[in-house]
């Protein structure tokens, strides 16, 4: 009796526990779909191109169907038309230089591929029925076993690797295939002009039906890394020293002191989009032959400006902190440093990304030296002597590092600085300032005369220094 109550109590809680499921799983459902909706939603708005790069896909498979549905070009290609369709579903990518550098590897391989396997085929067809399978056999295993380890060179894995992959499908299909197929040539040519009609329309629809340009992605890249950079200098600046009296967003703040995170996982990102864009043909400002190699040096600086900037972001953290005296006698030159640093990033950012040549950059950079050289003449001074070595720890190492990122400025400058002599960049126009002959105003007596020097003279660029000495004039 009492074995049987207990089993009728497991199978009556085993029913509840199945109906209670059952009873939540339209909640669940909808919540899940709920949940796509606006996942969906917040990828679209996002970038909307990426939902034009799907309906472009989607048109681009629905005309080399065709080729399948109509029965006039059925009966030309046959069978040979699906390969028009794997090529469009392989081949087209989002960008126009991977849609391209796919395409142009999957052409060529293929046309190489089939050359060599049908010279192979009838090389081996002419050493009789016995040898004939051992001759495509070892050239099968050659070039499958060559193809595989050149895609181990880091300069062909880069660019070339899809097509060797496609190279050792291609001669191993009709290698093998051939072995069977009596009209091998005409297999060979309708597979191969297949591939060619769904790679053409690939390139096509992706240049010409709203391009994105795997090149302009790596310009806009690299400018938002260097203002990320800049953010964060200014937002360190006012976290340290709680210099801003505004209340602002938490939020907002903790957003631009994390920016730097985005520099530090954008390295492979940016080889990507450089290897892509060395696909791409001309187009807008830049031209066939762009300098991306520069692109990525200056990436390379800005994650190493970065990895200083995870440093400076430890330093908030801390549970090691300076004393609000000591963090008084160092704020000057520690905030000049920041900020102008910052300054600096930010105009080299906007010259970047508006192809103009900088004109000020090199000012803000000379200010943040000579508060470097400040602060370290002041921290050698006698006024630390008495002072404890671990209180004046945190302070010296916040110093140090603003040190390394000034420096990293100064690399990225003269990285960014050599474009223009790469490419051909406007002159960025100064605003004329305001006429300061006027005496002070509330009735003063004693007028005075200011006079302001900037040298706004970027580097490596003759003809801008001559545009730019017509700003570095004294103003009275």
């Amino acid at each position: 009796m009492q074995m049987s109550s207990a089993n009728q109590r497991t199978s009556i809680g085993i029913m509840s526990r199945g109906w209670m499921k059952l009873k939540a799983m339209p909640k669940a459902l909808k919540e899940k779909v709920i949940n796509t909706y606006r996942t969906t939603k917040e990828i679209g708005q996002d970038d909307p191109r990426r939902v034009i790069h799907a309906l472009k896909v989607g048109i681009t498979l629905t005309l080399v169907s065709l080729f399948y549905y109509y029965q006039p070009l059925y009966d030309s290609f046959g069978l040979s038309a699906m390969w028009a369709v794997m090529t469009v579903v392989v081949v087209f990518e989002y960008s126009v230089g991977a849609t391209l550098g796919k395409g142009l590897n999957r052409g060529l391989a293929t046309l190489l591929a089939g050359a060599l396997g049908v010279g192979t085929h009838y090389l081996a067809d002419l050493s009789g029925q016995t040898i004939e399978p051992i001759l495509l056999s070892f050239f099968v295993f050659l070039q499958a076993a060559i193809a595989t380890f050149m895609r181990f060179f880091p300069e062909i894995k880069a660019r070339y690797d899809y097509g060797l992959l496609i190279f050792i499908l291609t001669f191993s299909l009709i290698s093998v295939s051939g072995f069977r197929e009596d009209e091998i040539i005409e297999m060979a040519h309708r597979r191969l002009f297949t591939i060619f009609i769904g790679g053409s329309a690939c390139v096509m629809i992706s240049i010409f039906v709203c391009p994105v340009w795997a090149g302009e992605e790596l310009h806009s890249l690299i400018s938002l890394n260097l203002e990320s950079l800049a953010n964060f200098l200014q937002a360190f600046e006012e976290e340290y020293f709680r210099t801003s009296k505004e209340g602002g967003c938490k939020d907002d703040k903790t957003a631009l002191l994390e920016g730097y995170k985005n520099v530090l996982n954008s390295k492979s990102t940016e080889e990507s989009l450089a290897n892509f864009a060395r696909w791409e043909p001309g187009h807008g400002r830049f031209q066939f032959r762009h300098p991306w190699d520069k692109y990525l040096e200056v990436g390379t600086l800005t994650r190493q400006c970065a990895y200083r900037m995870e440093s400076l972001n430890a330093q908030l953290n801390s549970n090691l902190q300076a004393s609000p005296e000591i963090k008084n006698i160092i704020q000057e030159a520690c905030s000049a440093m920041s900020l102008e640093s910052a300054k600096a990033l930010k105009e080299l950012g906007v010259a970047l990304s508006t192809m103009k040549k900088p004109c000020s950059a090199d000012t803000h950079i000379s200010n943040s030296k000579s508060a470097a050289k400040s602060l370290n003449s002041l921290l050698k001074s006698s006024l630390w002597k008495e002072t404890d070595l671990l209180s004046v720890l945190p302070a010296a190492t916040v110093a140090s590092l603003l040190s390394d990122i000034v420096a990293c400025t100064e690399e990225i400058a003269e990285a960014v600085n050599e474009l223009p002599s790469l490419m051909e960049f406007e002159t960025v126009e100064t605003a004329k300032p305001p006429n300061r002959t006027q005496s002070t105003p509330h009735g003063d007596n004693n007028p005075h005369v200011v006079i302001l020097v900037e040298d706004l003279t970027p580097a490596n660029s003759p003809e801008s220094k001559s545009a730019c000495d017509q700003h570095n004039t004294n103003r009275v």
